[in-house]
């Protein structure tokens, strides 16, 4: 069975279809809109085959209008006909190619269709057809466009005496001079609506229109009757569905709604930070029908509860690092105040030349909403942990406190204080530290996906001001950012430009006297593909990595679907880790590769192979790279 055309959707947008009948300047109090036609009456009888050709305008919106209102083509394959049915098909699509005409602004335009040569209210025709050959019928639809009729003013009106429509603004989207489509004439309908609502109004309407055609001018004239209502506040809201999660934390979550002046786009921001608490599957807005007896409106959140404990385990494989296993069990709503602890166990085995032990790390983390009363989130986070890496060896405990704020629902601001104590072994060279820093984090995330993002932005900025109590007492600063860009080359998702950049600076200090782990490394998937873990940047005498303290990386990625949930990439990683805090690009190393993806609900399934073209002394010949979720 054939699809039907994305056109077909054009048939909605029909709304001006009789006004070609209407004498000059005449004016219609409502839009005429075509009916619901009947399917034509596909007589019994011998199938009728038949072919339809559609010849071009020259307008490719109108061919589309066309092709997509059709009748004729679209149940050509899907629903047999008979030699009457064809006729009687090729009869109404008559009126669909004219509808057609007039929802681009050609209402001076005509359209023909011939079945074999002849028009489809020829006498005898459906008799002459169905003695024809076995051979399908030939039909040919055609069309004289004429001139495309222009918008000569678009306007707005109240519907309502003392009615004020100052916040519908002007009318946008349509003006003079511009063609007289019915998609724009009802887009601008839509617009002006929205602005109302915006504007603090949520019982507007623009219950009207009034077109005037012009057919001497080949003009259009489009009157929009604004209906605003009150202006209202929203009033606080409820929070109906909830059964385990503490009503005054609910109330607060959604109470910041309360006062506010009635936006839809502030309700819908405050609906998603409800759900984000974590704790609920769904969360739906509803408002109500009239305002109370303050003069505010009623809002009621309905939510549905998640399961609060859940489980899991991933797993990632690269040929430069070795095999990574993580479990955790996390609770959702510990206390019954939508508070989140996550326990999570990594376990790790780095198949670098050298390094023959195994990495571990286990972690707990606890999310706190509306900590203390404030519009922040609480995080507590202490590890233990375990590393065996070619440029270091590390044992650590790690503590740390911080208050996230979410400004907007794209940007969070975070300050905290964080401790560590550990030991590391650098060849033969051992350090016993205590660190204690204040980060300062911003994270920015405009993209329209999380697990797989076809489109938008993403920055991440933290600033860590740091005292180390080691065998001397250092203060520095170390830095790190990164950002990310995404576009959708074709519009459906289908082609996917990925854009990386990432930079760090540690500005205080000498190599040689901070802790190892606090130096920038690069190499190894999520920083440049094709090399060993940590492998790029300055080296010791026996070629193991030491590190630096300035870090450039970048990576270019073109993702690209095939067929339903199968995809590939092929991209290109640089990076350039420098000794000092402002280096350049002396060491830029570069791995170009390829990889497949499979999509599924928790975000792809990816295999990348990548190879040097930068020879690093101590480094394999290529990587290869399997896990969850894009690289970047």
């Amino acid at each position: 069975m054939r699809s039907l055309h994305p056109g077909f959707a054009l048939l909605s947008l029909l709304l001006i279809g009789t006004a070609l009948a209407q004498p000059t300047s005449e004016r219609a109090s409502e839009d005429p809109r075509p009916a619901a036609s009947p399917e034509p009456d596909d007589s019994d009888g011998p199938v009728r085959s038949y072919e339809v050709t559609f010849t071009p305008t020259g307008d490719a919106r109108l061919n589309t209008a066309m092709e997509g209102v059709s009748v004729l083509r679209r149940l050509r394959e899907s629903v047999p006909t008979s030699a009457e049915g064809l006729v009687a098909r090729a009869l109404q699509d008559q009126g669909n190619m004219r509808l057609a005409l007039r929802s681009e602004g050609y209402y001076g335009g005509t359209a023909k269709i011939t079945l074999a040569g002849e028009p489809p209210d020829a006498e005898g025709l459906a008799v002459r057809l169905a003695a024809r050959g076995t051979d399908p019928v030939p039909v040919v639809v055609t069309a004289d466009a004429g001139t495309q009729y222009t918008i000569s003013s678009a306007t707005l009106r109240p519907d309502v005496a003392d009615a004020d429509i100052t916040g519908a603004g002007e009318v946008a989207g349509l003006g003079p001079g511009d063609p007289a489509r019915a998609e724009a004439v009802n887009s601008t309908q839509e617009t002006v609506l929205t602005r109302l609502r915006e504007a603090g109004h949520p019982f507007a309407g623009v219950p009207r229109r009034q077109i005037t055609v012009d057919h001497d001018a080949h003009t259009m004239e489009v009157v929009y009757f604004v209906q605003p209502g009150p202006r209202a506040r929203f009033a606080q809201p409820v929070v109906e569905g909830s059964e385990n999660v503490d009503p005054e934390l609910l109330r607060r979550a959604s109470g910041v709604l309360a006062g506010e002046t009635y936006d839809p786009r502030e309700l819908d921001r405050v609906r998603r930070d409800v759900l984000a608490l974590g704790v609920f599957g769904t969360v739906r807005a509803r408002t109500g029908e009239r305002l109370d007896p303050d003069g505010r409106l009623p809002v009621t959140f309905l939510v549905a509860e998640r399961p609060f404990r859940a489980v899991g385990i991933t797993g990632a494989y690269e040929t430069r690092y070795g095999p990574t296993v993580r479990a955790y069990w996390e609770h959702r709503n510990l206390f019954g105040a939508a508070e989140r602890l996550r326990v999570e166990a990594e376990l790790s085995r780095p198949t670098q030349r050298g390094v023959s032990d195994w990495g571990y790390r286990l972690g707990a983390n606890l999310r706190q909403p509306w900590f203390a009363g404030l519009n922040a989130t609480a995080v507590t986070d202490v590890t233990i942990l375990r590393e065996r890496l070619l440029a270091y060896d590390r044992d650590a405990v790690t503590a740390g406190f911080s208050l996230e704020r979410k400004i907007d629902p794209r940007l969070t601001l975070s300050a905290g204080i964080a401790g560590e104590i550990g030991r590391t072994v650098e060849t033969d060279q051992t350090l016993n530290y205590t660190l204690l820093s204040l980060p300062l984090g911003a994270r920015f995330d405009g993209t329209d996906n999380v697990l797989d993002p076809s489109r938008g932005y993403r920055a991440n900025l933290l600033v860590s001001p740091t005292v180390s109590f080691g065998d001397s007492t250092e203060l520095f600063t170390r830095i790190r950012g990164s950002g990310s860009a995404y576009f959708d080359l074709t519009g459906d998702k289908g082609s996917i430009l990925a854009l990386r950049a990432g930079f760090g600076t540690v500005a205080g200090a000498e190599a040689g006297t901070i802790p190892p782990h606090l130096r920038f490394y690069a190499g190894g998937g999520g920083s440049v593909r094709g090399y060993d873990y940590q492998i790029i940047g300055p080296r010791r005498p026996d070629r193991t990595p030491r590190g630096g303290l300035s870090l450039l990386e970048g990576s270019v990625e073109l993702r690209q679907r095939i067929t339903g949930p199968y995809g590939i990439a092929v991209f290109a990683d640089a990076g350039s880790v420098g000794q000092d805090p402002l280096s350049g690009f002396g060491d830029l190393a570069v791995g170009v590769g390829a990889g497949v993806r499979y999509a599924t609900a928790i975000g792809p399934i990816r295999a990348d192979i990548a190879l040097p073209l930068t020879k690093v002394p101590g480094n394999s010949g290529f990587g290869l790279y399997v896990g969850i979720g894009q690289a970047f």
